[in-house]
């Protein structure tokens, strides 16, 4: 094991996102264009090999949980081999996946098979034709009859389900979100609609809060906070009955930074340790020109070290990053 890796504001750096793909097969309104974005050229993009070399590396400082996101995670081919690779790294303690659901009937047991112990499945509206305006694609009945598939697995429990809040939309999804949390086994979490999207037309006035959210909820289906867990994202309500659970991921209107443990690797192998980076720091470089164990360990210490203190969504002169979200990585 290696010291713990640590950035200049004392954080213990403990969660990595991987992105394993920038493509993906639905063209939500939030995060890309209708007619989609250039992909990377397969050669930009990190082999299973690169992955695991670098998931390893980050393990024995003590980076113990690795979420697995895209683009579309599942479109990777082989992905759960990738998964399976990364699940048996000693020091990796806990290994979740984000995705849309539309693959998920096919590769659900495979995934938890291959030892993928979490699941977060986006999914932005219940109504089949509200799913279709925000993704652009006719694939509601396949996500849950995936989200169903994905539930017959008890160690794949607890499955969280997250949707975008969008000003003018999410509104109509509130009411049917917290009775579909009360009716099945799935927490579901809103999500504030961050300046993250291909087009850079994000607007504060889009933003529908947390807290709006939860006061709507509230008033139909009573809610008691939970305590918030060190480093956690969202702020998670119990129904005050007992049936099901309820979160909100505040990251415009309730920031999270003070205790972010978290950095991101790009499907290119670029190092981010802020969603909201301008700057980011090039593995695949080293990977590929030879670079030895303590050589990488060195140059993931010195961009940790330079990491964020916050990010600055709500400060004047706020800019937002080159790379959307497909291209960052959930």
């Amino acid at each position: 094991m290696r010291e713990p890796l640590l950035d200049g504001h004392g954080r213990a750096i403990g969660d990595v996102r991987v992105s394993v793909t920038d493509r993906c097969n639905f063209r939500c309104q939030y995060c890309m264009p209708a007619e989609g974005l250039p992909w990377l050229d397969r050669a930009e993009v990190l082999t299973f090999e690169e992955i695991e070399r670098i998931v390893a590396l980050l393990a024995t400082m003590g980076v113990g949980d690795v979420r697995l996101t895209g683009g579309e995670p599942l479109v990777r081919r082989d992905f759960p081999r990738l998964a399976a690779m990364l699940a048996q790294i000693d020091g990796v303690e806990d290994l979740s996946v984000t995705t849309n659901g539309f693959l998920l009937e096919r590769d659900a047991a495979a995934l938890v098979a291959a030892g993928v112990n979490r699941f977060n499945v986006s999914i932005d509206s219940l109504q089949r034709d509200r799913f279709f305006e925000m993704t652009r694609r006719d694939a509601l009945p396949r996500v849950l009859a995936g989200l169903e598939t994905l539930a017959q697995f008890p160690e794949a429990h607890p499955i969280k389900v997250n949707a975008v809040a969008l000003r003018g939309f999410t509104e109509q999804e509130a009411i049917p979100f917290a009775e579909f949390a009360r009716q099945h086994p799935y927490e579901v979490r809103f999500i504030e609609f961050m300046p993250l999207d291909a087009d850079h037309a994000w607007s504060r006035d889009q933003v529908l809060s947390g807290e709006e959210i939860r006061a709507a909820i509230h008033a139909v289906h009573p809610l008691e906070p939970e305590p918030r867990e060190p480093s956690a994202t969202a702020r998670v309500y119990r129904f005050a009955d007992g049936n099901g659970r309820i979160g909100f991921i505040n990251p415009v209107s309730e920031p999270f930074c003070g205790d972010c443990n978290r950095i991101r690797i790009t499907a290119d192998g670029h190092l981010r340790t802020c969603l909201f980076s301008h700057n980011e720091t090039d593995l695949r470089g080293p990977l590929r020109g030879g670079a030895s164990d303590d050589e990488l360990a060195s140059v993931i210490r010195d961009a940790v070290w330079r990491k964020e203190l916050k990010h600055h969504v709500n400060d004047p002169g706020f800019i937002q990053p080159t790379r959307s979200m497909s291209a960052i990585g959930g």
